[in-house]
């Protein structure tokens, strides 16, 4: 009931009483001499219903002006200040806001539909990302990937007469586990970074960006959150960003302006390295819905590989199975239907330390290597489907190197090659690298060249060529299937643990 109504039901009051009928000094709120309520007082305070007992009274005891004061009160009432984010203006002009409630959502298509892209701030983290993982993680203790029972290996007329795989004791195995620990935080360290590192790239990425920019803006939070510390921390290699019938090994050139368009399906592929322990991983962007039944085809045989390897599984039938998924799905562009094919020729592969390809081939259609998985190693399990034929060839004009892990010595002649290889050798040891970081002014590494300038190559094409002739770099140029074709990919490393598979490099998003 308002004040007015409540007035009208209580009967006059006779003349003789003593009313509110003369204005007092607080009847009126433009008097400067007027006192203002304290906060404290119970005159001032506010039901929650909106309702205040002592201007009720008031209006009850004086009537209609004791309704027009109480009126008036309502007006003075102290208005609830809403909860503001804390916002933080950075040397750079950029803001950072301090929040623990993840609110923002990817531009792209085809993950998770629970995913926020600031799903760091749970953990302490600003937003954009600015605190170093190992400051945001000062115990050590890192978030584990996704763990896995291993799957048990098929049996073949050849190794029907062995014992099914061996297993030690719960308790050995728990003791082989504890051995590697120191491996495992360094790799948890590095996947908990590429998974904030990714997760600000897909807050910025959608159409009209400039690739080059994407890029330099992706590995530079990478080199932030990392801690970038030459060859003991930093970037695992180049990111790639393969738009279309391009597969792989695309990063932009200085001089590339490419700007990622709305029909684009591009892949995003980068990693991070802590003592040489890499983690690999990628996703597809795409704005377009027309593309989601291809994203999804290789979504599903990239987790359809990951669930079939394990300890002693042959990689061929990781192959097989890749193969009978991936192959199961078509996708219509344009009123005309594709089938999924297998990019047959690309691989998933074995990692090792400072070694990207460290051996093993992990196939993703069916035959091929019989070889088995084994204990403690690590794979980069990624598969690639197209809309076109299937096979990729060399293409383009090459944008990644790498120094060959056994490069055997070779006399060079020319000085620009020794001094290039000098280069290489202490900025970027058996890491891939690309021209962009060449003539960045850092050379590829701030701790090791300095921001002077002094690390920037000048004039290193022909020395470049020389090194990639005598075999002591190899270039990687990218791989294109058919022109009009589009391709897409994920992929995520893997742990074969003693005791189980550990997906590290899983997360919200993909």
């Amino acid at each position: 009931m308002t004040a007015e109504n409540e007035s009208k039901s209580k009967p006059p009051q006779q003349e003789g009483t003593d009313s509110s009928s003369k204005p007092t000094q607080t009847d009126n709120p433009n008097d400067p001499n007027d006192p203002k309520p304290d906060e404290n007082d119970v005159d001032a305070d506010v039901d929650e219903d909106g309702d205040d007992e002592v201007d009720e009274t008031t209006a009850a005891e004086g009537g209609e002006e004791g309704a027009a004061t109480a009126a008036k009160k309502k007006k003075r009432r102290k208005k609830k200040k809403k909860k503001k984010k804390k916002t933080t203006t950075n040397a750079d002009g950029t803001t950072t806001t301090t929040s623990t409630t993840p609110t923002q959502k990817p531009h792209g298509r085809m993950l998770n539909e629970e995913y926020f892209t600031d799903y760091y701030v749970k953990h302490g983290q600003t937003n954009p990302p600015t605190i170093p993982i190992s400051t945001l993680f000062a115990d050590g203790e890192f978030p584990q990937g996704e763990e896995t029972p291993h799957p048990t290996p098929k049996q073949t007329s050849d190794t029907e007469s062995e014992s099914v795989t061996y297993r030690t004791t719960p308790a050995e195995k728990r003791a082989s586990d504890r051995m590697q620990s120191d491996i495992y935080s360094k790799l948890r360290h590095a996947a908990e970074v590429h998974r904030q590192v990714r997760s600000y790239a897909q807050s910025f990425i959608k159409p009209g960006i400039k690739l080059a920019d994407m890029c330099e803006r992706l590995e530079n939070k990478n080199r932030e959150l990392i801690g970038e510390d030459g060859l003991k921390r930093g970037i695992g290699f180049p990111t790639g960003c393969s738009i279309n019938h391009v597969a792989a090994h695309y990063t932009p050139n200085p001089g590339d302006d490419t700007v990622l368009q709305y029909d684009d399906v591009m892949k995003v592929d980068f990693g991070c390295q802590i003592d040489g322990r890499i983690i690999d991983s990628a996703w597809t962007v795409s704005f377009n819905p027309v593309y989601d039944p291809l994203l999804e085809a290789v979504k599903e045989a990239t987790n359809t590989g990951i669930s079939e390897a394990g300890i002693d599984v042959r990689l061929c039938d990781i192959g097989e199975a890749i193969q009978e998924v991936m192959e199961s799905y078509e996708v219509e562009i344009g009123g005309k239907v594709f089938p999924v094919k297998c990019i047959r020729n690309l691989n998933g592969h074995s990692i090792g330390p400072y070694q990207i390809h460290a051996g093993k081939s992990v196939p993703i259609v069916k035959g091929g290597d019989t070889t088995k998985m084994e204990e403690d190693e690590m794979y980069a399990i990624e598969t690639f489907g197209t809309t076109g034929r299937g096979y990729i060839v060399e293409d383009l004009e090459c944008s990644h190197y790498m120094k060959n892990f056994h490069a055997p010595h070779v006399p060079l002649r020319l000085p620009r090659a020794k001094k290039l290889l000098n280069h290489v050798s202490k900025t970027f040891g058996t890491l891939a690298f690309c021209r962009r970081w060449l003539e960045r002014p850092d050379g590829g590494s701030t701790t090791i060249n300095g921001t002077g300038g002094t690390g920037k190559q000048e004039k290193y094409m022909g020395a470049l060529k020389n090194l990639c002739d005598v075999g002591i770099i190899q270039p990687y140029p990218p791989l294109c299937d058919v022109k009009g074709s589009y391709t897409a990919q994920y992929e995520h490393t893997i742990m074969l643990r003693p005791t189980c598979k550990e997906i590290v490099s899983r997360g919200d998003d993909y």
